[in-house]
């Protein structure tokens, strides 16, 4: 079953980028690192969070879009990054993540497979 792994840093995981961004890296890339020696690893992205702000564009029901310039959800959580692990069930994706090494949120969620 394959799962995405979607990151949310906090403001502690940016305090803590920012302060020791090899380190930092390090912790993160050997965290991963397992999980693509263990063959669970099928692809994902680190997203830029620190130059330049992302564009949200929302549709209203009578099909209007407005886009407006920071994160479609505001607060002390932003989206980091994302990526899919192909595992036996959701424990599989769910327990590596309590093994991740930096103060980040990991929100698992099946990825909907077509029949």
């Amino acid at each position: 079953m394959k799962f995405a792994r979607v990151i949310f840093e906090t403001d502690e995981s940016r305090r803590r980028i920012q302060t020791g961004r090899a380190a930092h890296r390090k912790e993160y890339e050997g965290w991963i690192g397992g999980l693509a020696a263990a063959g669970k690893l099928v692809g994902g992205e680190a997203l830029e969070t620190e130059r330049t702000a992302p564009a949200t564009v929302r549709t209203t029901a009578d099909g209007t879009p407005t886009v407006t310039d920071g994160p479609a959800h505001t607060g002390e959580e932003t989206l980091g990054g994302w990526f899919v692990v192909d595992v036996a069930d959701r424990e599989g994706a769910v327990e590596p993540a309590r093994s991740l090494p930096t103060p980040e949120t990991v929100e698992i969620r099946p990825i909907l497979e077509s029949a």
